[in-house]
C-alpha cells in the first residue's frame, strides 16, 4: 500500500511492535527496506541517503545526552555535528531553538537534572537542527504526565505548520488530537488510512457496548465480532463490531478514532490467522 505524506502532522498508529520504528528507521536511511522505494520531494531516498539526511530532523524512541552538559552546550554539539559551523549562524540557531521549545530559561542547567518532557523538547530542538523539510517523531510521548505531553504535543503542532512531521505513536489520542491524516499499521503493513474522521465515519453505528461479567467473556467472543474489551470501574465493556443493531443487551456507542483503531487491527488479526 502507498502512502502519501504532506505538510502537516501525519499520524502513525499501530501497537508496539506493529513495525512503526522499522518504518521510520528506513525513511530516515538509517536501514534499508526488504522491498518497495521511498520518494521524497522528487528524489529517490535510497538512492540519495546522505541527501535526505541533509533534509531530516529525527527524534527516535530512545535517544541520550551527555548529562553533565548543559541545554545550550548539548544543542551547540549537535549543530556542529549538523554542519553549522559558523560560531555566530550557530549561536543564533541555538538560541532561536532554546526559545522556541520553551527551554532558553534553563539553558545553562545540566541536562542530567531535566524531566522527561524536557528532554524531549530539547530533543526536538536537536531534530530542528539545519531547518529540516522532514521531522519524524518515534513515540514521543511515552511516559510523559499528561501537563509534559500537552505541552509537548503544542509543541509539535507549532513545528509542523511549516514541515512535514511525522508522528509514530501507540497512542490513539495523540493522533486524535493532533493529525490531518493518519495510518494504522500492523504486522509491518498499512492496514488502513485517511483522516481521522474518515476512518471514524467508515464504522460510525456499527459498534456496540456492553457490560460482560469476566466469567463469560468467552461467551462474549464467541456470539459477537468483539474488536475490544476494556476495563470501567473495574468491570469488562465489551466492544463490538456489527452491521446492524446485535440485540443481546448491547447499545449503540458513537465512534471515535480508538474504535476505529481496534476495528482495523482486531479486522488484520482475523485475516492473518485465517491465512496461517
Amino acid at each position: 500500500m502507498t502512502l502519501s505524506i504532506s505538510t502537516g502532522l501525519f499520524g502513525l498508529l499501530g501497537a508496539n511492535g506493529a513495525g512503526k520504528s522499522s518504518l521510520m528507521r528506513t525513511i530516515a536511511t538509517l536501514q534499508d527496506p526488504d522491498f518497495g522505494t521511498i520518494t521524497f520531494d522528487g528524489m529517490d531516498v535510497l538512492r540519495n541517503k546522505d541527501a535526505m539526511r541533509a533534509r531530516l530532523g529525527y527524534l527516535p524512541q530512545e535517544f541520550g545526552f551527555y548529562p553533565g552538559l548543559s541545554a545550550e552546550a548539548t544543542l551547540h554539539h549537535f549543530a556542529e555535528l549538523k554542519g553549522i559551523t559558523n560560531a555566530k549562524e550557530r549561536g543564533e540557531s541555538v538560541r532561536y531553538l532554546l526559545a522556541q521549545v520553551n527551554l532558553y530559561d534553563v539553558r545553562g542547567k545540566n541536562v542530567g537534572g531535566f524531566s522527561g518532557g524536557m528532554r524531549q523538547r530539547l530533543g526536538v530542538a536537536i531534530a530542528l537542527l539545519g531547518n529540516p523539510s522532514l521531522v519524524i517523531v518515534d513515540e514521543p510521548t511515552a511516559g510523559l504526565d499528561p501537563t509534559e505531553r500537552h505541552r509537548f504535543l503544542n509543541l509539535l503542532s507549532e513545528v509542523g505548520e511549516n514541515v512535514i512531521v511525522i508522528l509514530s505513536t501507540h497512542i490513539v489520542e495523540d493522533v486524535r488530537e493532533l493529525c490531518e491524516k493518519t495510518a494504522i499499521i500492523a504486522h509491518g503493513r498499512v492496514i488502513a488510512q485517511g483522516k481521522p474522521e474518515e476512518l471514524i465515519a467508515a464504522v460510525q453505528g456499527k459498534i456496540y457496548r456492553r457490560v460482560w461479567e469476566k466469567s463469560e467473556l468467552a461467551v462474549a467472543h464467541e456470539r459477537h465480532n468483539v474488536v475490544s474489551t476494556r476495563l470501567v470501574g473495574g468491570k469488562p465493556v465489551v466492544f463490538i463490531y456489527d452491521e446492524t443493531d446485535p440485540g443481546d443487551g448491547f447499545t449503540s456507542v458513537d465512534a471515535d478514532l480508538e474504535d476505529a483503531y481496534f476495528y482495523h487491527t482486531h479486522l488484520a488479526a482475523r485475516e492473518r490467522m485465517g491465512a496461517q
